[in-house]
């Protein structure tokens, strides 16, 4: 079970390649972008609270993603979960999953998505929570500006206030270099 904080983290990978695209929608849409975390694919979230956060752990997953190759992501499609979140589908998952499975087990005490959900379904939400034709309208304007690529090479860590609290205030705190 993760303890509860005021204050939260995640392990993102950041798309600047999608803000064209979704930029505006996801202000609109998404809690997220309105308190400051960019258009991402969450590798780890809830992660272990910053204010419990130390040196090994930093180690740690400096090692872990110094370990894992630089990749690169498509999104060709969107994708929906039920009618209440739209999101870009990456054609291809595998190296996302994997790299959110090696953080699952370096850091068991911390669960995916606080244990939620069983499967790891990467994406980059572009809205949800505001109503299913709201998001379908959202879908229309988005799908022209695919496919959008991006290169991946690194992992960044974020942190800010609950995301309950819809707070600003979230930024980067450490960015760790994937190799090659």
């Amino acid at each position: 079970m993760t303890p509860a904080s005021s204050s939260e983290s995640a392990l993102l990978l950041v798309v600047p390649a999608a803000e064209p695209a979704v930029a505006r929608h996801r202000l609109a849409c998404d809690v997220a972008a309105r308190v400051g975390v960019p258009a991402h694919i969450t590798v780890a979230y809830p992660f272990k609270p910053p204010e419990l956060l130390d040196g090994g752990d930093v180690s740690v997953l400096a090692e872990l993603f110094a370990t894992t190759r630089s990749f690169e992501i498509t999104f060709s499609d969107t994708g929906w979960f039920g009618d209440e979140v739209l999101f870009l589908e990456p054609d291809d998952a595998a190296a996302i999953v994997s790299l959110t499975r090696r953080v699952e087990r370096a850091f068991p005490e911390y669960p995916i998505y606080g244990g939620a959900h069983d499967d790891i379904h990467p994406h980059l939400t572009v809205g949800h929570g505001v109503g299913a034709p709201v998001l379908r309208t959202v879908e229309r304007e988005v799908r022209p500006h695919l496919p959008l690529t991006q290169m991946v090479t690194r992992v960044e860590l974020w942190q800010g206030p609950s995301l309950a609290t819809a707070t600003p205030g979230w930024r980067c705190a450490r960015a760790f270099a994937l190799c090659g």
